[in-house]
């Protein structure tokens, strides 16, 4: 008799583990379905569309922004900052692979979740190429409320440059293609010394030294930010250094003689 009740006592715990398993996964795939929901309106500036998955009591913690509690204040405030801009508008995109979630129970009932993981943000300026301008880590609790899963708390922090996948590929150059670039360029920063090294060139500037790496013929690039500098000639002389970020044009440098 007692082997018997062992075993139906280990399969009551099987049973509970189970069935405790697949409500999580019902849970997260609600959570995951609703938070898509949610930023696809964000991306829009839909504020209603963004009501429908914002407890009234939220809490909005930012840090750079501060903080902000209660719909209406995060409503105006989503308005006034994101939403108000001719021409201007951001977009928020996951960081593939880095979101988890976490449920959060209570005497074996399921009452809430943490989704956590990385996003990066993307602008566009007036029908300009978008561009990324910035990543950062949030946590955002989901609570019931009304049968219905709503953020309740959200913490947007960590923020910082975004990250960048290099595309471009490197070509190879001789040196003496490569010594035709140095020399001193006189910028808005100051003056960049750029020097010739093994296969790629090295930039000075302020004490800090820089890699680029040759596209073409005259065209380099920086691997970590997406900038490029292109070398103009002059006849058989190189004359100054264009510099451009995300596509536009942001140092037109002379060469000092």
């Amino acid at each position: 008799m007692k082997p018997f009740l062992q075993n139906l006592g280990g399969l009551l715990l099987l049973f509970c583990s189970v069935a405790s398993s697949g409500q999580a996964s019902s849970i997260e795939r609600t959570i995951r379905e609703s938070d898509s929901l949610f930023w696809i309106a964000y991306n829009q500036c839909d504020i209603e569309g963004m009501h429908a998955y914002i407890a009234e009591d939220v809490e909005f913690y930012h840090d750079k922004g501060g903080i902000q509690k209660g719909w209406k204040i995060l409503a105006q405030t989503t308005r006034n900052n994101l939403c108000s801009r001719t021409g201007w508008r951001l977009r928020r995109e996951e960081t593939k692979g880095t979101t988890k979630m976490f449920p959060m129970e209570s005497d074996g009932k399921i009452y809430g979740a943490i989704l956590s993981g990385e996003h990066q943000f993307f602008v566009t300026e007036d029908g300009k190429p978008e561009y990324a301008s910035g990543s950062a880590k949030f946590t955002h609790l989901w609570l019931v409320e009304n049968e219905n899963w709503k953020m309740s708390r959200i913490l947007s922090y960590d923020h910082g440059a975004p990250h960048y996948l290099n595309k471009r590929t490197a070509i190879s150059l001789s040196p003496k293609t490569l010594k035709q670039f140095q020399g001193k360029y006189d910028s808005k920063q100051g003056v960049i010394t750029v020097s010739p090294k093994s296969g790629w060139l090295s930039l000075s500037l302020g004490g800090n030294v820089f890699e680029i790496f040759p596209e073409s013929e005259t065209v380099f690039f920086a691997s970590d930010r997406d900038l490029t500098f292109e070398f103009v000639r002059s006849g058989t002389k190189v004359t100054r250094m264009i510099v451009r970020e995300n596509g536009q044009i942001i140092e037109n440098d002379p060469i000092v003689r």
